[in-house]
């Protein structure tokens, strides 16, 4: 069920110099606090017109962005924002179809946008059940069954298809193909426990997951639906947990987020050659919850976006000893995912209260070097660029092993820019 009634307040006062914005969500009293009211997820459209989060209780609300323009606020804009009900509590959601990277700015969908639901939104649910939206009309196109137990993650490769990739406590990844209405599907099997998170590299060849229990990084092929290796085989003698992993945008990196008691770290892979590049690491005193939750590379490439317990938000430059930028030390900032919006400059976050707060990101313009990287990248792997009669220097660059093999958060001040 679908209702342009509003559900959310919107806060312009900020608490941190770096925080744009925030909206609250309105519910009783009486469910403030109690499991169910939780972000989740949260996801803005393609072209950055769009921004959706689960704000708890089953309520899916989709708002027109920027949410601060002055038309809007004066009311003379029908902004066209809506609320999705879905009946059971929003684990995980997506816009999609995406447009190829190398045609993103020149891709229009197949139909016109207003009006025709070209743009979906898929919810995953706690019950298993994933629902394909259409954004424009509110209404429910289908309805996915299959996997059995709470949908985790949603993704929607970057290739213009309507491709559905979901991850579930069922331990198992789905594939869908929308256009079939998901009847459809390729089931991938492999992990030993709950499925945290997956990602599709920016040539959709790959599909990375992270088990939070089992302690795998899997990497699956997308061609032909089989499993490529396991980057954390092994055996482990610290207990710790996997939380989130990400592709870079031009696929040649894949960071993964793991927490323990009095630590939490980031790996950086390649994914073609199963080497481990760099680790970014904190260590706290204090035994207890030093989680991080999501992470997620900037649009650009140049910089990974972390939420973890104790800060809202860090920016770090893979290869920088410190961060590159991070909000004020807040130990109730509950923190539970991020996205930055397609364009750069901003990064949302959910929270476990059901809010979100828009974040005042680094702007940073790429080098030449690093523009001409991202490029061959893309459509050339690890194996290719290997033999090719290149300084070392330059092939160290080009492979992402120029990055110090281990960096360590530091408490530098707060980022007020």
């Amino acid at each position: 069920m679908c209702s342009t009634e509003t559900n959310a307040d919107l806060q312009q006062t900020p608490s941190d110099p770096a925080l744009v914005l925030e909206l609250k969500t309105r519910r009783p009293p009486a469910l403030e606090g109690r499991a169910g009211c939780e972000t989740w997820s949260v996801d803005f459209s393609p072209d950055g017109a769009w921004f959706a989060w689960s704000m708890g209780h089953g309520i899916v609300w989709v708002v027109a962005w920027p949410l601060d323009s002055e038309d809007s606020q004066n009311g003379e804009t029908d902004r066209g924002d809506k609320s999705f009900s879905c009946g059971h509590p929003v684990w995980g959601l997506a816009f999609g179809p995406r447009p190829p990277k190398s045609a993103s700015a020149a891709w229009q969908p197949k139909a016109p946008s207003k009006g025709n639901g070209s743009l979906l939104l898929a919810t995953g649910l706690e019950n298993g059940v994933i629902k394909i939206w259409s954004v424009f009309t509110g209404d429910v196109v289908f309805d996915l069954h299959g996997h059995e137990g709470v949908v985790r993650d949603l993704v929607f490769p970057q290739n213009g298809t309507l491709t559905l990739i979901s991850t579930s406590r069922d331990k198992t990844l789905r594939i869908w193909d929308l256009a079939q209405k998901g009847k459809k599907v390729q089931v991938l099997s492999g992990h030993k426990d709950w499925i945290s998170c997956c990602s599709v590299s920016s040539d959709c060849s790959m599909i990375a997951s992270v088990g939070r229990f089992d302690r795998m990084v899997c990497l699956w092929s997308l061609r032909s639906y089989t499993f490529i290796r396991n980057l954390a085989g092994g055996i482990h003698k610290t207990l710790y947990l996997l939380s989130s992993c990400d592709f870079s945008p031009d696929g040649a990196v894949l960071a993964t987020a793991a927490f323990s008691g009095s630590s939490w770290w980031v790996d950086l892979w390649d994914p073609y050659t199963a080497e481990k590049l760099a680790t970014l690491a904190d260590f706290f005193d204090d035994y207890g919850q030093n989680q991080i939750s999501a992470i997620q590379f900037s649009p650009n490439g140049l910089h990974l976006a972390m939420v973890t317990d104790d800060r809202a938000l860090r920016v770090w430059e893979p290869g920088q000893r410190g961060m590159e930028m991070q909000t004020k030390v807040d130990r109730d900032s509950n923190g539970l995912c991020c996205k930055y919006h397609p364009k750069g400059g901003v990064v949302a976050t959910g929270t476990r209260d059901g809010h979100v707060r828009f974040w005042k990101a680094p702007r940073t313009v790429p080098s030449l070097c690093h523009l001409c990287r991202s490029v061959l990248r893309h459509s050339v792997s690890t194996h290719q660029m290997e033999p090719l009669p290149l300084p070392k220097r330059i092939l160290q660059y080009l492979t992402y092993r120029n990055i110090p093999e281990t960096c360590c958060s530091s408490d530098e001040e707060d980022w007020e820019h």
